[in-house]
């Protein structure tokens, strides 16, 4: 027992067959899941909203936000191979700290996953849009946005997280084996993009390099003249961090690997790796391509780079490429934010019988089936900038979590076996933590109040219910 409640053991104990899930994953479908959910809607379109923030500046923004997803990753793959749980950082909190701030962390992981996977819908529905227009197929604007983008249901959003949900409750491996053909196809385009796109590069659209300065101040949206907004390199870092997270997407998946020691350390590391490379190169070419200020706003901005300098038949190319692979994003997400539910209710701070699983398919169904139906809603009626902030504070909560926890398990079990060890990990964790409160503090003022009211929500229902009835608590 601590000072945040009980604590859960690092080796768990035996789950029986209806709470327990199968180990079917390999280190290559681990990679892909990291990489599938990192590449998506942060580099395809929120490239362009980080541009409107601090022009060509972005790049740095992309480089801070990747120094901090790194140190966090680090910390999470040691924690990952070292307690081979489902979980994620709920998991590793209620180890490392207590109950009490596992529930916090978990209710915040609840909002990053629910809303990221919504996050994707939207940019999915941008390209999907963007592509019906280019074949001759217009979507009513009412079908194709939610009410404060001047529509009334994000329908194509809605779409493509029923066939997502769809898939996964087929099977773990099934659409496991899927993303990893759909991340190879978009990996591919994003080569096409450079490739087609290096020709037309100009070295004068990046002066100047800081329109609107490193540190946060306030300025016209570009959208709505008439509001202020968070401008520089700083706010674009705290929106453009959503284009880094993904890998603690595999740390869910711990108990479905079939050797987390080896798998977990490569899935982890190797996909956070790999794409930071992949997205220093597209920043650098996009913006060398064309001015930021043709492509800040546009909700498929490396489409429409393609067709500003008459690639017509590559941006539909590149636009069927983002429609078909995109939603390895939501299929990463959606995968870990059924985990989270799972975990917590096998450990009975929510409804026991969500944690149920399939006998064959090995899926949790309830807990798939209603995670889908929440995130549709989601993405049906919310813009993509709005949710995707508030999507970053739920992670950036759940890193300085994990950072923590390494820290406390490395002074409390010093001796335990760890397969892989993060290097200065005092350094790696300072940084962690730091660049996660600068980047949150950096965050809407509307974001961060909307993180604390759902926190504030969370707390009460762990008091009135979760709390008197969770196992640990339990003899």
């Amino acid at each position: 027992m601590s000072l945040w409640g009980p604590l859960k053991p690092i080796e768990a104990p035996p789950a029986d067959a209806a709470h327990k899930l199968h180990r079917t994953l390999g280190w290559p479908h681990l990679v892909a899941l990291g990489v599938g959910a990192i590449v998506g809607t942060g580099i395809l379109t929120l490239i362009g909203t980080g541009a409107g923030l601090a022009g060509p500046g972005v790049i740095l923004s992309f480089l801070i936000a990747g120094l901090v997803c790194a140190a966090a990753a680090l910390a999470y793959a040691e924690l990952a191979t070292m307690i081979p749980q489902s979980g994620s950082a709920y998991t590793y909190s209620y180890v490392a700290v207590g109950e009490t701030i596992a529930w916090i962390v978990g209710w915040s992981l609840i909002l990053e996953y629910s809303v990221v996977c919504s996050t994707v819908a939207v940019g999915w529905s941008g390209y999907f849009t963007g592509f019906m227009d280019g074949m001759g197929w217009t979507i009513p604007k009412a079908l194709a946005n939610g009410p404060e983008l001047g529509g009334v249901i994000n329908l194509p959003a809605v779409a493509i997280i029923a066939v997502v949900a769809g898939l996964l409750l087929v099977g773990t491996r099934e659409s496991a084996t899927l993303n990893t053909i759909l991340v190879a196809l978009k990996i591919a385009a994003l080569a096409m993009f450079v490739a087609v796109a290096l020709p037309h590069f100009d070295a004068a659209n990046f002066h100047p390099f800081f329109p609107n300065g490193v540190l946060p101040h306030a300025g016209p949206d570009p959208l709505h003249p008439d509001k202020l907004i968070k401008l520089g390199v700083l706010p674009a870092a705290s929106i453009i961090f959503f284009a880094f997270y993904g890998f603690d997407a595999v740390s869910t998946a711990a108990e479905e690997a079939k050797d987390p020691g080896r798998d977990m350390t490569i899935g982890i590391v190797g996909s956070m790796a790999a794409c930071v490379v992949i997205y220093m190169v597209i920043a650098a070419t996009a913006i060398g391509a064309a001015p930021v200020a043709s492509f800040a706003q546009s909700a498929e901005p490396l489409a429409l780079i393609l067709r500003s300098f008459g690639s017509t038949t590559a941006a539909k190319v590149f636009g069927a490429v983002a429609i078909i692979a995109l939603p390895t994003v939501i299929l990463a997400f959606l995968f870990g934010q059924t985990r989270i539910f799972f975990v917590m209710a096998r450990d009975r701070l929510l409804p026991e019988g969500l944690g149920r699983v399939h006998p064959k398919s090995g899926v949790p169904v309830a807990v798939t089936i209603g995670t889908a139906i929440i995130v549709a809603a989601i993405a049906a009626f919310l813009p993509l900038a709005e949710i995707a902030a508030l999507a970053n504070a739920g992670t950036l909560c759940a890193f300085v979590a994990v950072c923590v926890s390494m820290v406390v398990l490395r002074k409390r079990d010093p001796g335990r076996k760890r397969v892989f060890r993060v290097p200065a990990a005092s350094l790696v964790a300072v940084i962690g933590v730091v660049g996660c409160l600068l980047l949150f503090a950096t965050l809407p003022v509307g974001t961060q109040v909307r993180f604390f009211v759902w926190n504030a929500i969370g707390l009460v229902v762990y008091f009135a219910y979760a709390r008197s009835r969770s196992a640990a608590a339990r003899p």
